[in-house]
């Protein structure tokens, strides 16, 4: 019996990698831009550190972490998100001591849900943790910086940006009281995942998709009238900041996190052409997470954005360039056995010219037609060809493989072929 993938952790295969790079190199270098820094954490954590971050009456630690005991009897998990890690490793090796940081990261991660389009057991996030300023400009910075990112991607006028604050503890504090009892007051008008939130987390409440509890929440009390002065300036400020830098908003009143830690500042970014995957970005201001978990108090926000859903979008758009799908850029063809160290001479003198030319060189033999037929299937703009005459005369044949004329170059001209093909 073949043994097969575990159901929801998918291959990504040869055709698809493409998509994937794009995506990781733009990020990359928007990251690099804004001066932050990378940081990687490990895939397995202590089962404790989920449990405190994310909370032990949450769907996610009671039902849908992959949690085993190794050897030892330590309780362990692999990383049902990155957020927490990267802050036990700034604790952990004296990173926020009176000092700011800006750190991105790059990983996967895993749940046990069960497993749909844009939804997987092993998943991929690219983020940003930011720690030691409480300025709203902070918030701000990382919204602009996802923004680039759906710039650059060409999937900008497909998102929506929604924003929210939820306040301080004093000012939730108050609220959750008005909310409990407007919602207890109705709990026959409530769905049943709405229902449990009611007792363990009342806010989650506002983010149900049940169509009648939404209808219900249209005459709750407003989270927005339980803001302190100090919530309120600094909700303002980064509105005022999104304006200036030109980033359409819509403010969001139901748009919550359900854990204490998390303060003011919350924002999505959502699609509609992904059906109920619509989210593919979320972040906001979490001051009370290094204290929750045993540091210092600090300041702290941040954003993640999922990789598969981000990769369907621009599959969807078709906004993946084709250098991306593609093997090659020049394949090169020896036509005899004799002409197979030119060959490989040739591919040397290319890659140590020309770094970034995607350079695929013929190994087994056949006839031309063959293998010109595998030279079309890599996506090779060029097939370069040294056949026995090209050996003595010292030339080269540049076939363009996507329509025009057909040259027989020396090495000097060819070099100058390909430095036009670099720069263009």
């Amino acid at each position: 019996m073949r043994i097969q993938s575990v159901r929801g952790m998918s291959d990504i295969l040869p055709d698809q990698v493409g998509a994937w790079r794009y995506l990781e190199q733009i990020v990359q270098r928007i990251f690099s831009a804004y001066g932050l820094t990378q940081i990687r954490t490990p895939i397995v954590e202590d089962t404790e550190l989920f449990a405190r971050s994310i909370g032990n009456v949450t769907d996610i630690v009671e039902k849908e972490m992959y949690t085993f005991e190794d050897r030892s009897g330590d309780s362990l998990t692999l990383r049902p998100e990155l957020t927490a890690g990267v802050v036990r490793a700034a604790i952990e090796h004296g990173l926020l001591h009176n000092q700011t940081q800006r750190l991105w990261y790059q990983g996967q991660a895993f749940r046990h849900e069960r497993p749909q389009k844009g939804r997987y057991r092993q998943f991929h996030q690219i983020g940003v943790e930011c720690f030691g300023i409480a300025d709203a400009l902070m918030d701000a910075e990382l919204i602009e910086i996802t923004d680039q990112i759906w710039k650059e991607l060409g999937i900008r006028d497909c998102v929506t940006l929604q924003i929210n604050s939820i306040g301080s503890t004093e000012a939730r504090a108050k609220y959750r009281t008005a909310l409990i009892d407007f919602l207890a007051a109705h709990k026959d008008q409530l769905d049943r995942d709405s229902l449990a939130r009611l007792e363990r987390s009342p806010l989650r409440v506002l983010d149900s998709k049940n169509d009648s509890t939404q209808a219900l929440l249209r005459s709750a009390p407003s989270l927005m009238d339980y803001l302190t002065e100090a919530d309120r300036e600094h909700f303002d400020l980064l509105r005022r900041a999104l304006k200036d830098a030109d980033i359409g908003f819509a403010v969001n009143p139901l748009l919550v996190r359900g854990l204490d830690y998390y303060s003011r500042t919350v924002f999505e970014w959502t699609t509609e052409a992904l059906g109920s995957q619509g989210t593919i970005c979320g972040g906001g201001r979490y001051d009370g997470l290094v204290d929750h978990l045993g540091g210092k108090s600090t300041p702290g926000v941040g954003f993640a954005l999922g990789m598969e859903r981000v990769v369907l979008l621009m599959e969807a758009l078709a906004v993946i360039p084709d250098t991306y799908r593609t093997q090659a850029d020049v394949y090169l063809m020896p036509q005899k056995q004799a002409c197979e160290e030119a060959i490989r001479k040739l591919a040397r003198l290319l890659r140590q010219e020309f770094p970034s030319l995607r350079v695929l060189t013929h190994i087994g033999g056949g006839s031309l037609k063959s293998q010109l037929k595998r030279a079309d299937k890599s996506g090779a703009l060029f097939g370069l060809i040294i056949g026995q005459s090209e050996l003595e005369s010292g030339h080269i044949v540049c076939k363009p493989l996507r329509g025009g004329e057909q040259e027989t170059l020396s090495e000097a001209g060819l070099l100058k072929r390909m430095s036009i093909l670099r720069d263009s």
